[in-house]
């Protein structure tokens, strides 16, 4: 079955072993540097495992093994932990590719500095309906329902940009869409091309018209299998995977062109790095996850967009063993990310559960190739990756009357802001219309919507202030909210539905 869902997905990624199945296993050495990255790697094939990519930046190796390989490196001197990043095997690991595996990739040399220093201390879609990758289409996941299943709609021709107006911009005269960069204070059109945002997500379609002149080549890549592969078009959509559309819908919300046809985002004229995660077997594990995150920060990027949840488990308890490596890998890669001066903005979720709170998992592994979904109980110790780590700026979604969305995760400590996500069941006038691949557009709804605003709006507020580090930037995000929110029950002074508050574009 599983031989057979990857020959439908598309070329056979893996290279098959003799009669063997292998598990995809991540090593954290105690040291997080690339010293132990190495060390991490002599270990991983003192044990059998094969080395497939090293993280240098977080003293990390991501290896392929069969069954017992995680027992023999466990305890070794200067290993700090290593757990599977997924419960299915495969027949073995990834197919060599020409100038995969290079972190420096792309990047330019002359390019300009970015600000570093201090760090913040702070799903996949619904069409018209929720996608729980972040968006929400009919309760699937941030892409939990096939591209198949969203229906597209006519160019908007910028109008009717009620999350925008959200946002708290007036619209000019005569002009249905916010003047959302015109005013006093707004940053110059230069210097938000000078700001570099990430989008971490299935691929961005950069042939479409709104983001044709968005998407940096030199700055994007794929990571579909937890190796920085920087060939070009690398970072597109695969149509054969299912959801291979959210990433461009994303982007097209934090900064599709202003220029009178479809969509505007947030930021027009910012530079979009397109980091694709989503693997050829539907999945973001934790390795695609750490690998795009250390591309998007040793590439300059000021603002890092996570639209979805890490697979295979939805909640990841640290009781677990595999699980809590998977939490220590990613929260490596976000603080390294932080370090660099990026802030790391992610979805909150589309199940309608608080993150504080004892709840039901009812999805967990979802990489499974038999049997029926899995239900478990969690506690509020198991957490969302990235969106629960420290430090990350997690958005919940309203619709466009400014309420929680109905699918909207919440918490109370455990989310940072509210963003524009939509309403899954007012169709395009509830949802929000972005880009769709293929010169088309689409109507979604989810926090993965949501979280793209918040990405934008950093990248406003990073042109505002160049100098600035990614601590700085989210306290501005949530001053401005803060300021902007009336007391009260259920209106934006509810902290387990807002945080901060509504979202407010930088002035």
């Amino acid at each position: 079955m599983l031989l057979t869902a990857l020959v439908v997905g598309g070329a056979v990624p893996y290279v098959a072993g003799p009669g063997r199945s292998y598990l995809s296993y991540l090593v954290l050495a105690e040291r997080a540097d690339a010293d132990g990255a190495a060390h991490a790697a002599a270990e991983a094939r003192a044990a059998g495992g094969q080395v497939v990519q090293e993280y240098p930046q977080i003293g990390t190796v991501l290896a392929y093994a069969g069954g017992g390989f995680a027992e023999k490196v466990r305890g070794r001197p200067g290993v700090a932990a290593v757990g599977a990043s997924r419960t299915s095997p495969v027949p073995g690991p990834p197919r060599p590719l020409d100038g995969a595996g290079d972190f420096r990739a792309g990047t330019d040399p002359a390019g300009g500095d970015r600000a570093v220093g201090d760090r913040a201390r702070g799903d996949r879609l619904l069409p018209g309906r929720a996608v729980d990758g972040n968006g929400v289409r009919g309760g699937a996941r941030g892409g939990d329902g096939g591209d198949d299943a969203t229906a597209t709609v006519p160019d908007p021709g910028e109008q009717d940009a009620w999350n925008l107006a959200l946002l708290g911009a007036a619209p000019a005269a005569g002009d249905a869409t916010p003047n959302l960069l015109r005013g006093t204070g707004a940053p110059a059109a230069d210097a938000l091309r000078k700001v570099l945002v990430a989008v971490l997500d299935s691929g961005v379609d950069d042939t479409h018209p709104d983001l044709r002149a968005a998407v940096d080549p030199r700055s994007s890549a794929s990571c579909a299998d937890g190796r920085p592969d920087a060939r070009t078009g690398a970072w597109r959509p695969d149509a054969g995977v299912g959801e291979s559309g959210h990433g461009t819908h994303v982007a097209g919300i934090v900064g599709a062109a202003r220029d009178g046809r479809g969509v505007s985002g947030v930021a027009p004229g910012v530079r979009i790095a397109a980091v694709r995660l989503l693997g050829p077997l539907g999945q973001y594990y934790a390795e695609n996850i750490v690998c795009g995150m250390l591309w998007a920060a040793d590439h300059g990027a000021r603002a890092i967009n996570n639209s979805y949840f890490a697979d295979p488990w939805k909640y990841n308890c640290p009781g677990d063993p595999d699980q809590a490596v998977l939490t220590a890998a990613v929260g490596r890669a976000v603080e390294y990310a932080r370090g660099k001066g990026a802030v790391v903005v992610a979805s909150a979720g589309n199940d309608a559960q608080d993150l504080g709170a004892p709840r039901t998992d009812e999805r967990s592994p979802n990489d499974r190739t038999t049997g029926p979904p899995q239900s478990r109980h969690v506690g509020p110790e198991c957490v969302r990756l990235p969106g629960e780590l420290p430090g990350v700026v997690t958005v919940t979604a309203v619709d466009r009357d400014g309420r929680p969305s109905a699918y909207t995760n919440y918490g109370r400590g455990h989310v940072s802001l509210a963003a524009p996500g939509g309403d899954p069941d007012g169709g395009a006038r509830g949802a929000v219309v972005s880009d769709w691949p293929g010169g088309r557009y689409a109507a979604l709804a989810g926090t993965s919507m949501a979280a793209a605003h918040v990405t934008g709006a950093v990248a406003v507020a990073a042109a505002l202030h160049p100098d600035w580090g990614s601590d700085r930037l989210a306290a501005l995000l949530a001053a401005d909210a803060a300021a902007a929110c009336p007391p009260g029950p259920h209106v934006c002074g509810d902290h387990e539905f807002y945080g901060a508050g509504p979202l407010v574009l930088p002035h």
